[in-house]
This record gives structure tokens, C-alpha cells and sequence, in this order.
């Protein structure tokens, strides 16, 4: 196997060195799209936890005794 020089043309690359070189590109590439992946899954469990407070805090507002959310019927104005 010759070895590579520092003036080697990339034209010349046996077809071993062209593959181990794209398979160095798509590892970087994988590599790029996993650290991009667990950023959105970091965002987006910052987002659900958010969400699960909002819950928790909604649900201490609700009057005591209620199971569930209100009728619309129960928002009508009193003069109807």
C-alpha cells in the first residue's frame, strides 16, 4: 500500500481511500444530526415539564369539588 503525501491529488484515490473518505463524511454528518436531535429532545422536555406546571398550577385553581373542567353553561351572563 503506498503511502499518501501532503501533495497527493484527490483524483488519484484508490477506490478504499474514497470510500473510508465518505464514510468520514457521513459520520460527521451523523454526528452533526444526532447533537441537532438531542438539542430538540432537550427543547422539547423543557417544554413538556413547562407544560406539566401549567397543569399542576391550573388544577390548584379549579374550586374544590370538581372533577373536571366547567360547563360552558356555568359561564353564561346572568341575565340569560
Amino acid at each position: 500500500m503506498r503511502a499518501m503525501s501532503a501533495t497527493h491529488d484527490p483524483g488519484q484515490e484508490s477506490p478504499l481511500e474514497r470510500r473510508v473518505t465518505e464514510l468520514e463524511i457521513k459520520a460527521s454528518f451523523s454526528e452533526d444530526l444526532l447533537d441537532h436531535l438531542n438539542a430538540l429532545v432537550a427543547q422539547q422536555q423543557a417544554q413538556i415539564d413547562a407544560l406539566l406546571r401549567e397543569i399542576a398550577r391550573l388544577r390548584q385553581q379549579m374550586p374544590e369539588g370538581r372533577d373536571g373542567p366547567r360547563s360552558l353553561r356555568d359561564e353564561l351572563p346572568p341575565h340569560y
